[in-house]
């Protein structure tokens, strides 16, 4: 009986920073379950994310924002290098994804890195011990995060909806598309949830 939990995300999404704890609690419930989280590279630096929509996460979850992120919110965002190295990281060293991820974010929507460029990257690398190669830090999405999106687009076909953060979980035949929102401030009624699914 094998499961997997699909994570569709982008690094500078509100949104997904919301979601990402319960996909953390689903990876520590379910240990055996794949998980493929895929960067879908929303903010390419001609978007924003919004004043209301910061205020909206903040009031249906428990994340964080600074005020020095909050004051930018309808600055262009731009992930692309985000997604070059999760990407990355989700092919070379799978099991540092959702640390990095979370370190991301935490640089992101608490101390205001807006993660534009290489030197914004340093600190982080230095304290995750990670070696990035040059191709994660070009200002365009690398061969393996295009191929991600078509991975992406694909499976929001079966889907039925291009709407991100998304989780879907596929055990066996079956495979349900999670309402987060219900959830992102009781990751335990998840894991419950997905428990009774798993025994289906």
């Amino acid at each position: 009986m094998s499961s997997e939990l699909y994570f569709i995300y982008d690094s500078h999404c509100p949104w997904s920073y919301a979601a990402t704890p319960l996909v953390v609690a689903l990876t520590e419930a379910f240990p055996e379950m794949e998980l493929h989280a895929w960067h879908c590279a929303n903010y390419d630096g001609s978007n924003s994310v919004g004043f209301n929509t910061i205020k909206a996460v903040e009031t249906e979850s428990n994340v964080e924002f600074s005020q020095e992120y909050v004051r930018f919110a309808d600055s262009p965002k731009n992930s692309v290098l985000c997604a070059n190295l999760l990407t990355w990281l989700a092919t070379k060293q799978s099991d540092k994804l959702l640390p990095v991820l979370q370190a991301l974010q935490y640089a992101h929507f608490v101390e205001g890195n807006s993660l534009g460029k290489k030197i914004d990257f340093n600190e982080l690398a230095e304290d995750l011990k990670l070696s990035i190669p040059n191709k994660v830090f070009k200002d365009e999405l690398s061969k393996d995060a295009l191929f991600a999106l078509s991975d992406i687009s694909e499976l929001q076909e079966f889907m039925g909806t291009t709407a991100f953060p998304a989780l879907l979980v596929v055990h066996n035949d079956n495979a349900v598309l999670l309402n987060h929102a219900e959830y992102l401030n009781d990751s335990e009624r998840l894991i419950t949830d997905i428990k009774k699914q798993l025994q289906e």
